[in-house]
């Protein structure tokens, strides 16, 4: 245990530290924009109800208010500012504002000339605390094996925001970069959730092999569907933004390379367990019978999997799937045709084929080691400590 932490700790800090070559080019193609202060954000409390007023007739009549705040944070805490025509509708869902809510607003700078914004309701502290919650359960329920996969969580978290979005923020090829990172995501997180021992090396050489498959499968997928990463809005917000160039090809084939082994690590590290477990009820148990065993367990395991991945994908998009409801003017076929509905099709179709591979290669790598040189020594009956 104290080699894991140590491993971790030093893992941890190298991700955190890379270099960041983004930030190099992060002001290029700016001009003249460079001499335009950045917005200040603020956490500000509702002091007063100024003026609350109802605009347009119908389904078009929206909320607008005039609110007096009194800024918490910051260089200008303590000051109070007016901010009129705010649209509850967008921010608050609709609902007047109260005194006394807490809200994020921004100041921005133009011409000489300072404006203040309510960006949005302020919601952090509820966050903590479901995040206390969850790490207070894992570590409840799961002990040591709870603060490892944690510190592995950390550090997934870590090769995204420190490595994998500056690298390709910074024009680098978005499907290298995002393949990188996943398999450094692959190697800790395995390794931190399951400890370093046989079973959970043979599901990493499965993981990795089966991501190569992946990779290929999904540049097939999207070239062959002509799909160039268009189809959501962050990508339009992407395009208009000229101070960096990204690639939406590469972007939309990195999400699915890391999407998939959100789900695969499952089914790598399940497939070598049911191997291993096998191996030791029966020790005499050869190669054909510990694949074809473990086999008839995988199926069941992916049954499962494929519609888990599936809500998952259905659960981010049910807005998409309520236009598909009330747009009764568009044909089905159509709809399905176009580059946002086809992008999530083919994330899940690769995302799906990728977990029905992971099981015939993990239990193939799993069956002849374990064959070859028996069992591994993880303890089969976990205990709290």
């Amino acid at each position: 245990m104290r080699n894991l932490k140590k491993t971790a700790l030093i893992f941890l800090f190298a991700v955190l530290f890379l270099p960041k070559l983004s930030l190099a080019q992060s002001n290029q193609g700016l001009g003249d924009t460079q001499n335009i202060p950045p917005d200040a954000y603020y956490k500000a409390r509702v002091e007063a109800i100024v003026d609350s007023r109802y605009l347009g007739t119908g389904a078009d009549k929206q909320l607008f208010q005039s609110l007096k705040v009194k800024i918490l944070d910051g260089n200008e805490k303590d000051k109070i500012a007016q901010i009129d025509n705010v649209g509850g509708t967008t921010i608050n869902g609709g609902r007047a504002f109260t005194v006394g809510q807490i809200l994020v607003i921004n100041k921005t700078t133009a011409d000489g000339q300072t404006n203040y914004y309510v960006q949005d309701v302020y919601r952090l502290p509820s966050l903590i605390v479901l995040i206390l919650i969850f790490l207070a359960i894992a570590v409840l329920f799961s002990r040591w094996k709870g603060v490892s996969s944690i510190i592995g969580l950390g550090i997934s978290i870590a090769v995204i925001v420190k490595f994998i979005a500056p690298q390709i923020v910074a024009g680098h090829n978005p499907l290298l970069i995002s393949l990188i990172g996943t398999v450094i995501i692959a190697v800790t997180s395995l390794y931190l959730a399951h400890g370093f021992n046989k079973r959970t090396s043979i599901a990493l050489l499965a993981t990795i092999l089966t991501l190569c498959f992946s990779v290929g499968l999904a540049v097939t997928a999207v070239h062959a569907a002509k799909l160039y990463g268009n189809g959501s809005e962050e990508s339009v917000y992407l395009q208009v933004d000229q101070s960096h160039k990204v690639n939406l090809q590469g972007l939309l084939l990195g999400g699915i390379i890391l999407g998939a082994l959100g789900v695969l690590d499952d089914i790598t590290t399940a497939q070598a367990a049911t191997v291993d477990e096998l191996k030791k009820a029966n020790p005499s148990l050869g190669f054909k019978r510990l694949y074809s065993g473990a086999t008839s367990v995988g199926k069941e395991h992916i049954s499962s999997l494929i519609n888990t991945l599936f809500l998952a994908y259905a659960g981010v998009s049910m807005p998409l799937f309520l236009l598909l409801t009330i747009n009764t003017g568009t044909p089905i076929w159509a709809t399905i045709n176009s580059e946002f509905i086809a992008e999530e099709m083919v994330r899940t179709i690769v995302g799906s084929i990728t977990l029905i591979i992971a099981v015939p290669i993990t239990t193939l790598l799993a069956a002849y080691f374990f064959a070859k040189t028996g069992a591994s020594e993880v303890e089969t009956h976990p205990h709290f400590h």
